[in-house]
């Protein structure tokens, strides 16, 4: 499966986004989905995934504040962002995975660029 990952841009503190994050080449329902964000000079983290049964989770710095959601008729997942930080400040990835004979098969997209100015 290919993810491709949109919707980031610049935008002001208290401001919101969304990305999307469309798969192709297989079909999206059967994966976990998960966005990831990484800001310079530090590590990647998990911001937000949804199980294929619809399962969410989220990291403590965005709960109440990021919404991840799944249209997989689209084959899309949806990361709304809203009251956006300075600190939100980072490249969000899409990532897929699935079970394939007890090994996790993952896939990633290439990055969106999130800025949020003070």
């Amino acid at each position: 499966v290919q993810l491709q990952a949109s919707g980031g841009g610049l935008v002001r503190a208290g401001g919101s986004l969304r990305l999307s994050c469309v798969a192709s080449g297989g079909t999206a329902s059967i994966y976990d989905i998960g966005w990831y964000r990484q800001a310079p000079g530090k590590q990647r983290e998990l911001v937000a995934g949804i199980s294929s049964g619809g399962v969410t989770n989220y990291a403590d710095s965005v709960k109440d504040r990021f919404t991840i959601s799944r249209d997989d008729a689209k084959n899309t997942v949806y990361l709304q962002m809203n009251s956006l930080k300075p600190e939100d400040t980072a490249v969000y990835s899409c990532n897929a995975r699935r079970l394939v004979w007890g090994e996790w098969a993952n896939y990633w997209g290439q990055g969106t660029q999130v800025t949020v100015s003070s």
